[in-house]
């Protein structure tokens, strides 16, 4: 079975050459996503759990094109700039997954694609 590229215009277009998720077969890949609004394409960068939440709607929309949502997903990586910020990311990030969380890492990182401060990317299973 080939492998099949989702793309939505409800989620941040690709700023590189990678495709915003994979599907193969019953597994969906889905690319690191960054607080970027959609339609005008702005950071949506006013405070930490702000930019959490931006991420996440950003998720939910690749996993929504795909038939998926956040009961599927089964890992998640998060990549931040301080770990000073982890508990109010962790506490943004919490409310998506209220029952049987997915397996995951945080990863601190000097940098990250428009200086956000924090990506995270997911898989999810059907």
């Amino acid at each position: 079975m080939a492998n099949q590229i989702i793309f939505t215009p409800e989620a941040p277009a690709p700023i590189g050459p990678y495709s915003q998720a994979v599907l193969a077969g019953n597994t969906l890949y889905v690319s690191g996503q960054i607080p970027l609004d959609a339609e005008t394409g702005d950071l949506i960068n006013e405070n930490i759990t702000e930019e959490t939440h931006a991420v996440m709607k950003n998720l939910e929309a690749v996993l929504r094109a795909a038939g998926f949502g956040f009961s599927d997903v089964v890992k998640c990586t998060i990549f931040i700039k301080s770990m000073d910020e982890f508990a109010t990311i962790n506490e943004a990030y919490g409310q998506y997954f209220k029952s049987n969380p997915p397996a995951r890492e945080t990863v601190e990182v000097s940098k990250l694609p428009k200086n956000v401060n924090v990506e995270i990317s997911c898989i999810a299973v059907k």
